[in-house]
């Protein structure tokens, strides 16, 4: 009956551990016993009781270009061409022969080259043009946002019965590994 009071007490002994191995996972290697000069300071593990993130907030400066379409009008001036201003001293060359006798067709001839030239040129030059259309403007510009970013943690947690609070860099998870350094007080 004892062997078998004994082995129950066992077993027994054997679930529990297994329980609270399954609540609360493996158990966390041993830490180091030594960690610098001073034989005084050793670590342990602190349970976790709070986790608050600290948030902060970032300037963001984008570069980006912002481009619009702009209504533009071009004008565009006729030259006076030179083949205007000769065919036109030509029409009027021989329309001028055609109305003077003697020495008025000679000075007739003249006057209507040179009329002629002219109103060739001023017809050459009345191709003045205007074009409407549009172009496509850009600028750079650059837009700042803010972003809300977290900077770190207010944990807070329990090592032997006493409550202490850190602010961290990473979220510890349920458990925190401590540095405990012992030194009389003067």
């Amino acid at each position: 009956m004892s062997r078998l009071l004994i082995t129950a007490l066992i077993l027994a002994a054997f679930a529990t551990s297994a329980s609270a191995q399954d609540r609360y996972g493996p158990p966390p290697p041993p830490p180091p016993q030594s960690a610098g000069p001073d034989d005084n300071t050793h670590f342990g593990w602190a349970d976790v009781l709070r986790v608050d993130p600290v948030y902060g907030v970032s300037r963001v400066e984008t570069p980006r270009q912002e481009c619009y379409d702009q209504q533009v009008v071009t004008r565009q001036q006729g030259s006076g061409s030179t083949a205007g201003t000769i065919l036109g001293a030509v029409v009027g060359g021989v329309l001028g022969n055609t109305v003077g006798k003697g020495d008025g067709r000679k000075a007739a001839t003249v006057a209507g080259a040179v009329a002629g030239g002219v109103v060739g040129n001023n017809v050459s030059r009345s191709g003045d043009r205007t074009y409407e259309g549009t172009e496509t403007r850009c600028r750079d510009v650059s837009s700042v946002t803010e972003q809300r970013r977290i900077a770190g943690y207010d944990v807070e947690y329990r090592y032997r019965g006493e409550v202490y609070v850190s602010r961290l860099n990473y979220d510890p998870g349920e458990r925190l590994r401590v540095r405990v350094s012992v030194s009389p007080a003067d």
